[in-house]
């Protein structure tokens, strides 16, 4: 077994040397064995080892028991085991989840913080856990039961960044016998005999009744489906990015992709577009399942202003031609409101000499002064507010902004100098064509918005 551990080590690339290998030990057969092949190929490897146990709080004098033997464990074959106690039943309660899933994060947590010490002493450390063949398959019904993607049915990989699993191509009968050839004890839970977990159910039941009654190399043929699945899963992942680099954008807490251009990518394209988005801006892909990426997708045959709530704070929403994936708005400082708009502007009004330069920056608008029929206002929108166009006709102001694809969002925070109703300036976008300088214009208003970016 020695040979074959060693060749899944190579062929994934696992260990180079110098790497230092924390090893997590629950004192089971699996980790056991896991911990001696590893002590036995180190100086082949030239890898040096520790191993890390953490004590769940749960099954009382048992748990004492398993970590006990890990700790005199590590004395016989000279690798540092460190013992490391966690409450993982009122973590589950504070977090409110069950005790399978809350072990599972206190445990990686607490690996990842061995590993970030160890790397003060060491330039590279990787975590190696027990997981065999038989896990791959359980965690591919699991994940399928679930509704997991492709990514979750093509079960565990044989490297996740810094973690490594050297027992991935092994199954549960070698380990044993490996075991008992070498006269090595290990510690039995008397929890995974329950049923009470998903996992045990899958395990103690599920799998044993389809060995027997349909067919007796199924946990085989799950594990081989997991692999496809798995390397359809890199290339899809592949062509997703590539789609998202010719025509994604990302920007200051969003992401958007065309409208148009998903649709014309076949669905399955389209899946892993809209999750390399999601996982853009939330740094994982971790709680997002089917339905939140086919509520984005549907959005792109919806109309302007459709939303739909994500994970991790986020929102995807349907601008015009655009998908986006943004964070949702929180509270943030308090807006500008409406009464407060006039200490951003300054007025000054002169008469109109012919030679002069209309100023052409962005904030610094002219116009005929003579035209206007009452005190400007620098304020909101509001209902029955509209703009004058190049050929006289007018325009509401929600019209304009709507086909200017201005999103809805924004519109109702867009300073505009209003002479009553009739819109003298949107500001940062257009003026209206009716209080614009002309050869009869005799006194000018200049108007400085120094709440943009480009004034100056």
């Amino acid at each position: 077994m020695y040979h074959k551990i060693l060749n899944t080590i190579r062929k994934y690339e696992m260990a180079e040397p110098g790497d230092h290998i924390i090893i997590a030990l629950s004192g089971g057969a699996d980790s056991v064995c896991l911990l001696h092949v590893l002590k036995t190929l180190s100086s082949e490897l030239n890898i040096t080892l520790e191993a890390l146990h953490v004590h769940h709080g749960l099954r009382g004098s048992e748990a004492d028991r398993d970590a006990k033997y890990c700790a005199r464990l590590g004395e016989q074959l000279g690798v540092s085991v460190k013992i490391v106690n966690k409450d993982v039943r009122q973590f589950a309660e504070e977090e409110k989840l069950s005790l399978e899933e809350a072990g599972r994060i206190v445990r990686y947590k607490a690996l990842g913080e061995a590993a970030e010490q160890a790397g003060k002493t060491y330039p590279k450390v990787k975590i190696a856990v027990a997981h065999h063949t038989g896990d791959r398959a359980e965690t591919i019904l699991h994940n399928l039961f679930r509704g997991s993607g492709i990514k979750g049915i093509g079960g565990i990989q044989p490297v996740n960044g810094k973690i490594i699993r050297p027992l991935l191509e092994t199954d549960r009968e070698e380990i044993l016998l490996y075991l008992k050839e070498n006269h090595i004890d290990w510690c039995q839970d008397s929890t995974n005999k329950e049923n009470q977990y998903t996992r045990n159910k899958i395990r103690n039941q599920l799998i044993p009744y389809v060995e027997k009654e349909i067919n007796p190399m199924a946990v085989k043929h799950i594990e081989q489906a997991g692999k496809i699945l798995s390397m359809a899963d890199s290339y899809l992942e592949k062509q997703g990015d590539l789609c998202f680099k010719a025509w994604g954008k990302t920007g200051d807490g969003f992401v958007e992709y065309p409208a148009n251009q998903l649709s014309q990518e076949e669905e399955i394209i389209q899946y892993y577009i809209i999750r390399k988005m999601i996982s853009i801006l939330s740094g994982s892909s971790k709680d997002i399942g089917f339905s939140h990426i086919e509520a984005v997708r549907q959005l792109a045959k919806k109309q302007v202003g459709k939303k739909t709530d994500l994970p991790y704070g986020l929102e995807g929403v349907k601008e015009y031609a655009q998908l986006k994936i943004r964070k949702k708005a929180d509270d943030g400082p308090e807006p500008v409101i409406e009464k407060d708009l006039g200490k951003f502007m300054e007025i000054q009004v002169f008469p109109w000499e012919k030679h002069k330069e209309i100023p052409k920056n962005q904030y610094t608008k002219w116009f005929d002064y003579d035209r206007m029929e009452n005190a400007l206002c620098l304020r909101f929108r509001r209902t029955g507010d509209y703009i004058t166009l190049k050929d006289g006709g007018r325009k509401t102001l929600k019209k304009f902004m709507i086909e200017s694809k201005i999103p809805r969002q924004d519109r109702e925070r867009i300073p505009v100098l209003a002479d009553g109703n009739h819109i003298v300036w949107i500001v940062g976008y257009r003026i209206s064509e009716y209080y614009k300088i002309t050869e009869h214009t005799k006194t000018v208003i200049q108007v400085i918005f120094n709440g943009g970016e480009n004034n100056g």
